[in-house]
């Protein structure tokens, strides 16, 4: 008997692109020797109720859509006590994570790396109760992502990014706080933080850091102070693209695990979804928790 696959996806991510290659991929994955059910998602969390409510009696779950609907497969199958592998078809503006891990955008190869790739055991965040793939941030900008909607990202993509980031500039804020790091406690006000397991954020590579390993137990971590002054501000964006100018300001750090606590509720962002607002969060590497699809002729590990 063939395997059974379960698919999600999100049928209005990107530029909707997946209506026009869908039943490609699903003959594809049947081609390969899967029973695929396929369930297109209606509304935030769907993904994660689909997962959780579905996965027994799969033996993948894939999916499609931006790296919010990943975020929501993953938070679905870590709170399920056996954890299949997931196979990823990226649909979004950016894609941040497949980027990563080397995953083709073009969908229909994409899903031959579903059928075809390798299992790769990638750390999952854990970000309090939830979990997040490679990002967790708060501060300057994080809510551009799911602050912007999702008619605009279709049309415009990477750039409503780069457009509705320009509108906050005038409003940046610093949150007081206290982070608990690698036995540090930091104090200040920081107008930004990223605890990252990527090689690119918001489709801005490099801006994580250097000698990255998406399994190696340990995020990379970026803290922003706030500056005296707003000129400071230009220089210290202009250090983060380009790792040759020097801010003072920037804190980096690896680390396992990064407690923040803050004297007001502050918001998060969790793969560039929104994450909750939080007095206090408790953020842990878990280290190659989860098996992911990626291709073989690329991965080198």
């Amino acid at each position: 008997m063939g395997q059974k696959m379960l698919f999600v996806y999100n049928p209005r991510a990107g530029k909707a692109q997946i209506r026009s290659n869908l039943l490609d991929i699903i003959d594809i994955f049947t081609k390969a020797g899967y029973e695929v059910t396929a369930y297109p998602t209606q509304a935030t969390g769907d993904a994660v109720k689909a997962v959780k409510e579905r996965h027994s009696g799969y033996d993948i779950v894939a999916c499609c859509g931006g790296d919010g609907t990943l975020d929501e497969v993953v938070n679905g199958m870590m709170q399920c006590e056996e954890k299949l592998p997931v196979g990823y078809i990226p649909a979004g503006s950016t894609n941040d994570f497949a980027c990563s891990l080397k995953i083709p955008k073009n969908m229909i190869k994409a899903a031959d790396v579903v059928v075809d790739g390798i299992n790769y055991a990638c750390d999952i965040g854990r970000f309090n109760q939830e979990s997040f793939i490679y990002v967790a941030a708060f501060g300057l900008f994080t809510d551009v992502s799911y602050g912007t909607k999702q008619d605009v990202k279709n049309v415009l993509g990477h750039a409503a990014y780069l457009l509705e980031g320009v509108k906050r500039l005038p409003s940046v804020r610093a949150y007081p706080l206290k982070i608990m790091c690698n036995g540090d406690v930091i104090e200040g006000e920081f107008l930004y933080g990223m605890v990252t397991n990527s090689y690119s954020v918001g489709g801005f590579r490099g801006i994580t850091g250097q000698d990255i390993l998406l399994n190696d137990g340990l995020f990379e971590v970026t803290l922003i102070r706030r500056p005296p002054n707003p000129l400071e501000l230009n220089n210290i964006i202009l250090a983060l693209v380009d790792k040759r100018v020097k801010s003072e300001y920037i804190h980096t750090y690896k680390t396992s695990e990064l407690i923040v606590e803050s004297g007001q509720p502050l918001s998060w962002a969790l793969d560039g979804e929104f994450g909750g607002e939080h007095y206090r969060a408790v953020i842990t590497n878990e280290q190659q928790a989860l098996q992911i699809k990626v291709p073989r002729e690329q991965h080198k590990e």
